[in-house]
């Protein structure tokens, strides 16, 4: 299966000088954790997470509303082409620690696959789930 048969086509983005307010009212309206940060021309230049949001502004010190969605983006993003094999997608995730994977064609964002997509297919479950738990194996619980 690839991911073009499995990803969603409508993708909420945002423009990297949009503030970090605008980011986070975002992420709660449309209840998502990333955001694909996209210049005006469509290209994918970075993505947002709401722990970017927390770490990158919050915690630092600075003012959701005047600080830009740019200064708190991550700019090395991995990315999938459209036919790429859902399975493969599902290892790269759990290589690179990450649940969402843009999907780029021509270099412009023509979609997203998260592991919830690739979990909720009987085709990729398993690896899926494989690569949930890479994700997870860095994470400690304290009493």
């Amino acid at each position: 299966m690839k991911l073009r048969e499995i990803m969603t086509n409508t993708v909420v983005r945002i423009n990297p000088e949009e503030s970090v307010a605008v980011a986070a009212r975002t992420l709660a309206h449309y209840n998502i954790g990333a955001l694909p940060v996209c210049g005006g021309d469509g290209r994918l230049c970075g993505v947002v997470t709401d722990r970017d949001l927390v770490t990158r502004c919050i915690a630092a010190g600075r003012l959701p509303a005047s600080t830009p969605v740019r200064d708190v983006m991550t700019t090395q993003v991995i990315s999938a082409r459209p036919d790429m094999e859902a399975v493969a997608a599902a290892h790269l995730m759990g290589r690179q620690q990450i649940r969402r994977l843009p999907v780029v064609e021509n270099g412009r964002l023509c979609g997203m696959v998260s592991l919830g997509d690739l979990v909720n297919r009987e085709e990729t479950a398993y690896d899926a789930t494989d690569a949930l738990a890479d994700i997870s194996s860095n994470v400690s619980v304290r009493d």
